[in-house]
C-alpha cells in the first residue's frame, strides 16, 4: 500500500520508513527539507511545512494509511514560555493539516496512526498503568491530551485511528541512548533523583514494527501503550547500562541539581509511570526486544 509518514526524517521515522520500505510499502516521507534528509533507500521526499496543505495533499489522498510522528523534541532545551508553545503548535498544527489533506476528498485514508507519548498519564508512583488509565497532570500530560485530541477526529473522516502512546525510544545512534552513554563512559554514569521513578522504555525496531502491526490489523485501534513488557525503574536501567558499557553505575545525580540544570523540563526524568503494553500483548503483538539486557547488547 501507499504509506505517507510525516516527520519520517527523524530518529524514529527513518527506522519505520526503512521497514515499511522493505516490506514492499511505497512510502512517501512530508519533510521540511527533503533534499538534505536521509532517507532510506525507495522512500521519496516530499516538502512540507507541518502547517498548510499546499504541494503535499494529493500524496496524502492516495494513501492507504498515514502515520503522524510530527513534533518538536522535548529535550531540546529549557522549557521557556516560548519553547512550550513550539511544542505544542508543532503537534497540534501538523496533526490538523494532516487531516484537512484527508478532508479533501470523500474516501480518506483508511489509517490514521498519531504520535502520542506516555507522558499522558503524568507521574504515576506506583501501580501498572494500562491503556485504561486516565490523563494526568502537568506539561507533559496536557500537550498529549492535546495531541490525541487532534488526531482522534480523523475518525469523523471514516478513518481507523491508532494513538501510540511511547515511552523513551533507544537505538543506536540517536535518541536519548548517546546522551546517556556519556557519563557512563566517563566513568560517571548512575542514576537520576532517587532511582525509584520507572522508567518505561521501548527498542527502536519495536516502535517500527508495533506501526507496520497496526496498520496492518483492522482490529487495532485507539490508544497503544508503546513500551516494552520488562518494566524497570531507573536505577535498575543504569544498572544494566553500566553493565553492557563494562563500566559501573555509582554516582547518583540529585534531583536538586537537575531542576537546577533542566528546570522543569527536569520532571520527565525525575517521575515516570509503570507503563505496561496491556492492549499489544492482548492483540498478539511479538516484541523484538522484551527484555532490557539484550536490548542494550544490541544497542551498544
Amino acid at each position: 500500500m501507499k504509506i505517507v509518514v510525516a516527520g519520517g526524517s527523524g530518529f524514529i521515522g527513518r527506522t519505520l520508513m526503512e521497514r515499511l520500505a522493505a516490506d514492499g510499502h511505497d512510502v512517501v516521507a512530508l519533510s521540511r527539507d527533503p533534499d538534505r534528509a536521509a532517507l532510506p533507500a525507495g522512500v521519496r521526499g516530499v516538502r512540507w511545512d507541518g502547517e498548510t496543505v499546499e504541494g503535499w495533499a494529493s500524496h496524502v489522498l492516495e494513501a492507504s494509511a498515514v502515520v503522524n510522528l510530527a513534533g518538536a523534541s522535548i529535550g531540546d532545551g529549557r522549557w521557556t514560555a516560548l519553547r512550550k508553545r513550539e511544542i505544542i503548535a508543532s503537534r497540534v498544527n501538523a496533526t490538523r493539516a494532516l487531516l484537512e489533506a484527508m478532508a479533501k476528498e470523500k474516501d480518506s485514508p483508511r489509517v490514521f496512526v498519531s504520535s502520542s507519548a506516555v507522558g499522558y498519564y503524568g507521574a504515576v508512583e506506583s501501580g501498572d498503568v494500562t491503556e485504561d488509565h486516565p490523563a494526568g497532570s502537568g506539561f507533559l500530560a496536557d500537550v498529549c491530551v492535546r495531541w490525541e485530541q487532534e488526531a482522534r477526529a480523523a475518525a469523523g473522516l471514516g478513518a481507523r485511528v491508532v494513538i501510540l502512546r511511547t515511552g523513551v525510544v533507544l537505538g543506536s545512534g540517536g535518541g536519548a541512548l548517546p546522551r546517556m552513554m556519556l557519563p557512563f563512559r566517563l566513568f560517571a554514569g548512575g542514576p537520576v533523583g532517587s532511582g525509584r521513578q520507572a522508567f518505561p522504555w521501548i527498542h527502536r525496531d519495536d516502535v517500527a514494527g508495533i506501526v507496520a502491526f497496526a496498520i496492518s490489523r483492522d482490529e487495532v485501534r485507539g490508544p497503544l501503550n508503546v513500551a516494552a513488557p520488562e518494566a524497570v525503574d531507573m536505577r535498575e536501567f543504569c544498572a544494566a547500562l553500566g553493565k553492557a558499557l563494562s563500566r559501573p553505575s555509582w554516582l547518583p545525580v540529585p534531583s536538586f541539581a537537575l531542576r537546577a540544570a533542566l528546570g522543569e523540563m527536569a520532571d520527565m526524568l525525575l517521575t515516570g509511570q509503570r507503563v505496561v503494553p496491556a492492549r499489544l500483548t492482548t492483540l498478539g503483538y511479538t516484541f523484538k526486544y522484551p527484555s532490557l539486557a539484550p536490548a542494550l547488547k544490541a544497542m551498544v
